[in-house]
C-alpha cells in the first residue's frame, strides 16, 4: 500500500499474506473482499467502491497494469505482488 493508502491499514505498507484454500482460484475480486474483511482498520470508502477499488487507486500486478492483466478476473498465482496505489490526494 503506497502513497496514502497505507493510513487505512494501520500505516503498514506491506503485507505478506497466504490465503486460505478455496475450491475455486482466488482472483483479484475476491482477493479485495478478503482485504476488505482482514486488512482494512478504517474508512473502507477511501479504497474500496462497490466490489472494486475506488478510481484513484492504481493497482499494480508483479508491477503491471491490472488492466492489462483483466483487473478483477485476474487470477492469482503463488508469489505475486500486488501493490495499491493511493493517487488521491487533499487539497
Amino acid at each position: 500500500f503506497r502513497g496514502g493508502a497505507e493510513l487505512l491499514f494501520d500505516g503498514v505498507k506491506k503485507h505478506q499474506v497466504t490465503l486460505p484454500c478455496q475450491p475455486e482460484p482466488w482472483d483479484i475480486r475476491n482477493l479485495l473482499k478478503w482485504i476488505k474483511q482482514n486488512l482494512l482498520k478504517e474508512r473502507p470508502e477511501l479504497f474500496m467502491q462497490g466490489d472494486s477499488v475506488r478510481p484513484g487507486i492504481l493497482v499494480l500486478i508483479n508491477d503491471a497494469d491490472w488492466e492489462l492483466m483483466g483487473e478483477l478476473d485476474y487470477k492469482l498465482q503463488d508469489q505475486d505482488n500486488v501493490v495499491f496505489i493511493s493517487t488521491l490526494h487533499g487539497g
